[in-house]
């Protein structure tokens, strides 16, 4: 009997276990940092080295980038790495982007990365309204 309450009280403990791990996760992955647009706008002073919203210059034009399939503007000369990446810009794929684009495409002529999450949130949340 002893043993079957032992096994019993092990059998709860890890399932108690994996309930808590699994709600850590879900915490984590809720824990979505929210973007303010106008910070983002002065954030993206940074970007405008290279960028314009609404001309092509060292890099493509940003005005309708979220939603857009990467390497898609016309007029504009992308690394065959991104014109093949088939990635889309939505708001996952911009963060990841701007964190390390080298990681997310190799290749790639984009080398500037922002490493706070925070800044990117921002800029993404800029770029959101720039349609």
């Amino acid at each position: 009997m002893d043993r079957e309450r032992h096994a019993n009280g092990l059998a709860l403990c890890t399932i108690a276990a994996g309930i808590c791990i699994a709600g850590a996760s879900f915490a984590a992955m809720t824990n979505i940092i929210r973007g303010d647009q106008l910070r983002g706008k002065a954030v993206y002073q940074a970007c405008e080295a290279c960028h314009s919203i609404d001309d092509n210059d060292l890099g493509p034009r940003h005005r309708g980038v979220v939603g857009r399939r990467a390497g898609s503007v016309a007029d504009y000369s992308y690394s065959m790495s991104l014109k093949d990446s088939g990635l889309t810009w939505d708001e996952a794929t911009l963060d990841r982007w701007l964190s390390n684009p080298s990681a997310l495409v190799p290749g790639t002529k984009m080398f500037f990365q922002m490493s706070n999450a925070q800044n990117r949130a921002d800029v993404i949340a800029f770029l959101k309204e720039q349609k």
